[in-house]
């Protein structure tokens, strides 16, 4: 699974990095800043990357709090969010939160 995050902006950065500590082998993180293969990877332009984190997995593009409900479930100390975000409602408000 590649992660597809803004590593110029700092409140990404800062979230990314906690991740990041967890050493999960199953993630390739990947800096979209200034990275034309990752638009070519993901199909998106740089201001489309730029605004919303990405996941590549099995070939498919999530992003947004989707994109993060996938994070979550790859990491075992975040699966506790991974469960609660995905109920309905909750996933609902979470999306419409997160793009704002």
């Amino acid at each position: 699974m590649k992660v597809y995050f803004n590593n110029s902006c700092k409140i990404c950065k800062t979230e990314i990095d906690i991740y990041k500590k967890e050493k999960i082998k199953d993630i390739n993180w990947v800096d979209i800043s200034n990275n034309p293969d990752a638009e070519l990877e993901t199909d998106k332009n740089n201001k489309q990357l730029l605004r919303r984190l990405h996941v590549k997995k099995n070939g498919k593009i999530f992003m947004g709090a989707k994109a993060f409900l996938l994070v979550w479930k790859k990491i075992p100390r975040y699966k506790f969010l991974y469960n609660f975000f995905k109920l309905p409602i909750i996933f609902q408000i979470f999306s419409i939160g997160y793009e704002i």
